[in-house]
């Protein structure tokens, strides 16, 4: 992570809302839109892709799993690529990256679906590590409000997926139309972004020093660590099957994907409400409390089958959905003190937070098959849920990893 300040005006009290910091922003922003989106289109038409490459339920939770797996292979080394090659080439070369996997991926072969696949999650890595510690680094005072830019732009484009993926997969564009869909976003992001690259500078070697304990240590980075993880479970496993969910439930395809649309526009509100507000708190308990709620109440709804109600229970996930992991990604800055500290919790806390969540698509598919219906799996997303409830309550006591 470089810690020099390529820019005084960055670190300003108040943000200048023009020239190089705008363009940042902006840059950010279209960053974030490419980190979830080339995800969530996949769950909406895993059926087609399913029946036209003759895959089974697990190998298309796979498709979900894959990227989670690369996430907690490369989180740990994000950090340092960025020391070596300097932050702003680190992100633009994984940009580029992003692109070339959604286009292999778009080709229409198990093959390079699957490699098209994994170069995503690698990519999409960098950014997922990087930004809380750009942010902490370059707006130290505004962290909570360009965090919460951060996560909304993320939701926004993640709930678009979702909606669009089926009508373009229905079309003569196909399944592999669906998947190219995020390329627009990724191409605009690596133009917006160029700019970005004059200020460029890989770290020294004398700043890169680690001081204190190691990571590992601390109870505060597996609070961090489990947070992290449980939401991402939830997050990734609706998405690879709350649309099937929903198909098994009776609803027509194309209103299952919306659905899940659905649930991702809702966490719009609180991915822009909750950094602002954790940022202002000594303890984030309030916050824990209040999701958690909306997580056992949205559950529960879609477990019983009470799907006349089921936009209910999709805007509800979606509130617990923002709010977790908004919380989950300024745990990284409100838990340490430096923007090298935050790198490195970022790191460490989505490589075995992912790890552990790419258990959950494929846990689902699997039990699924076995039970032969939803019902078991369901409940399976009660007991996660009380699960993160224990680990954000306990990062969310007011102390540092060191």
């Amino acid at each position: 992570m470089t810690l020099h300040d390529h820019s005084a005006s960055y670190t300003n009290r108040k943000i200048s809302w023009k020239g190089t910091t705008l363009l940042l922003v902006f840059g950010i922003i279209f960053i974030a839109s490419t980190l979830r989106m080339p995800l969530t289109v996949v769950g909406p038409i895993v059926s087609f892709i399913r029946d036209d490459l003759g895959i089974s339920n697990v190998l298309a939770g796979f498709l979900t799993t894959i990227p989670l797996l690369a996430f907690a292979t490369i989180s740990p080394f994000a950090p340092v690529v960025a020391r070596k090659l300097g932050l702003e080439l680190t992100l633009f070369l994984s940009t580029i990256l992003l692109a070339l996997g959604i286009v292999l991926r778009s080709l229409g072969t198990t093959g390079l679906l699957v490699f098209g696949t994994v170069l995503i999650g690698v990519a999409i890595s960098f950014g997922n590590v990087l930004i809380p510690g750009l942010l902490k680094l370059k707006f130290p005072y505004h962290v909570g409000l360009l965090m919460a830019f951060f996560t909304m732009s993320m939701n926004l484009t993640a709930g678009l997926g979702a909606g669009i993926s089926y009508p373009i997969a229905n079309s003569s564009l196909g399944w592999q139309g669906a998947l190219a869909v995020a390329l627009i976003l990724v191409v605009l992001t690596i133009l917006i972004w160029i700019p970005q690259l004059k200020l460029n500078k890989p770290e020294p070697t004398t700043t890169a020093k680690k001081t204190g304990k190691p990571l590992w240590k601390s109870p505060v980075t597996w609070a961090v660590t489990g947070a992290m993880g449980l939401q991402s479970l939830l997050f990734y496993t609706t998405a690879a099957w709350i649309p099937e969910i929903y198909i098994a439930q009776g609803l027509a395809p194309d209103k299952a994907g919306w659905m899940f649309s659905i649930m991702q526009f809702s966490q719009v509100p609180m991915a822009l409400a909750v950094p602002i507000i954790a940022g202002k708190m000594t303890s984030q308990r309030p916050l824990v409390l209040m999701f958690t709620s909306f997580y056992l109440v949205g559950f529960v709804g879609v477990v019983m089958e009470w799907t006349t109600l089921g936009i209910l229970w999709m805007i509800l996930l979606g509130l617990a959905g923002g709010a977790s992991f908004a919380l989950a990604m300024m745990f990284f800055t409100l838990r340490t003190r430096t923007a090298f500290e935050a790198a490195d919790l970022s790191g460490f806390a989505q490589s075995l937070g992912y790890l552990f969540a790419a258990i959950g698509p494929i846990l689902f598919g699997y039990l699924h098959d076995l039970f032969g219906g939803w019902n078991i799996a369901g409940w399976l997303f009660v007991v996660v849920a009380m699960t993160l409830f224990l680990c954000s309550m306990r990062a969310s006591k007011d102390e540092y990893v060191h």
